[in-house]
């Protein structure tokens, strides 16, 4: 069922889409070289690695751009991790726009919060952990989405047919976890299974200085909990994707050079019901000591009121983090921070850094580094994995 509910619907934005002129392609070509710092735990696991990206988008409107479609395929191919070598559809879908409603159908991406540490209230599209283990990266998801818009705020509609599962690196990939997934023996607390149809509602609206988020996700839980299980005499982690119910808040208050930010999220379903918040500030110095150099000042506090029965490891912890933004004529961008959790000695820094070269090409630079990780702590499996990647991608 759910594999013929994601054809119906990409054959319905392929059959709009003919009755459109030739579009626009655009995307990219790229290659990692990810080192690593230390030997890892476990001798099955892999060192140094290199991979080979590609991304590309279709786009094209017409009739006034009321109408467009849009197709953006995903191919990953790593060296070592075969479960890191993956092909995904993150958008093929098509879009109608109306002077108080849009409809979108097909396979899309969407984004919901305002926090820079975590996005505790970003559901709708599952995390791509292999791509990146901050969860930015997510996978297309089958949906249909209704937005209306009038002056007391916008209102969208989601229905969310066929579940993506998470992926995860396999058993000789690095930065797993401790015991192996096992992603073919996924268990689910629907009936369903993968073919539950999930729903959201979100509505939004900007009142002077603050722009307000609600939003409640009924389906089936993004974010699975696991329990151990023999197979082949290998302790492997069996993910349960349970059904579940999120009420969440997001807050965002521009204040001269101040960004207040907020979200939160009350879950049930996913044992017993639970609080999750993040917040904090951005204060940005603009031209510091008259360069042209703009620095962006981050303090965010991380909770959640499981506490160490959370199911991730940021449940009393503070980031601190510092942006760059170069504004020359290369977009160079360095993004630094670290977590630091309040009950242990536990430190996970990062840094991000990127640079135009030429009108063609970018570098990007990343960093992870974890530092006296708690025996106790979730991360403790991660405490081998530094390590600092550079990728050179090539824009058309």
């Amino acid at each position: 069922m759910r594999l013929r509910l994601l054809f119906a619907l990409s054959c319905l934005s392929c059959s709009i889409s003919l009755h459109a002129a030739e579009g626009e392609w655009s995307g990219y070509l790229a290659g990692e070289w990810k080192a690593f710092l230390s030997a890892p735990l476990s001798d099955e696991q892999h060192g140094d690695t290199t991979s080979m990206s590609a991304q590309a988008e279709y786009y094209k409107s017409w009739n006034n751009r009321k109408q467009s479609f849009r197709f953006t395929p995903f191919l990953r191919i790593d060296g070592r991790d075969n479960q890191r070598s993956h092909f995904d559809v993150r958008e093929l879908n098509w879009t109608t726009v109306h002077d108080s409603w849009e409809l979108t159908a097909g396979i899309g991406k969407v984004f919901w919060g305002v926090t820079e540490s975590q996005h505790l209230v970003d559901i709708i599209n599952q995390t791509d952990l292999v791509e990146s283990i901050d969860g930015e990266e997510k996978l297309g998801q089958a949906m249909l989405k209704f937005s209306l818009v009038q002056d007391w705020g916008n209102v969208d509609l989601f229905i969310l047919p066929g579940f993506r599962e998470r992926t995860f690196p396999s058993r000789q990939g690095r930065l797993r976890t401790a015991a192996a997934v096992a992603v073919n023996q996924a268990e689910y607390g629907s009936s369903h299974g993968r073919d539950n149809v999930d729903a959201a509602i979100r509505w939004t609206k900007t009142l002077g200085d603050w722009d307000v988020g609600v939003s409640h996700f009924s389906g089936t839980s993004r974010e699975p909990r696991f329990k151990p299980a023999l197979d082949k005499g290998r302790t492997v982690l069996i993910p349960i994707y349970d059904t579940i119910d999120q009420t969440a808040l997001e807050l965002q208050a521009t204040k001269d050079d101040w960004l207040w930010k907020l979200e939160m999220v009350s879950r049930s379903g996913f044992g017993n019901r639970y609080t999750a918040a993040t917040g904090g500030f951005e204060y940005t110095l603009y031209g510091i000591a008259d360069s042209g150099i703009d620095l962006g000042l981050i303090a965010e506090y991380l909770y959640d009121d499981r506490n160490k029965s959370a199911t991730t490891p940021f449940e009393d912890d503070i980031f601190l983090g510092a942006r760059l933004a170069f504004n020359d004529a290369a977009s160079s961008e360095l993004l630094a921070g670290i977590i630091m959790d309040l009950d242990d000695s536990s430190r996970v820094m990062s840094i991000e850094a990127s640079r135009r070269l030429g009108d063609s090409w970018k570098i990007n630079l990343e960093g992870r580094f974890f530092s006296n990780i708690d025996r106790q702590n979730s991360l403790l499996s991660f405490d081998k994995d530094d390590f600092v990647q550079i990728e050179l991608a090539w824009y058309f």
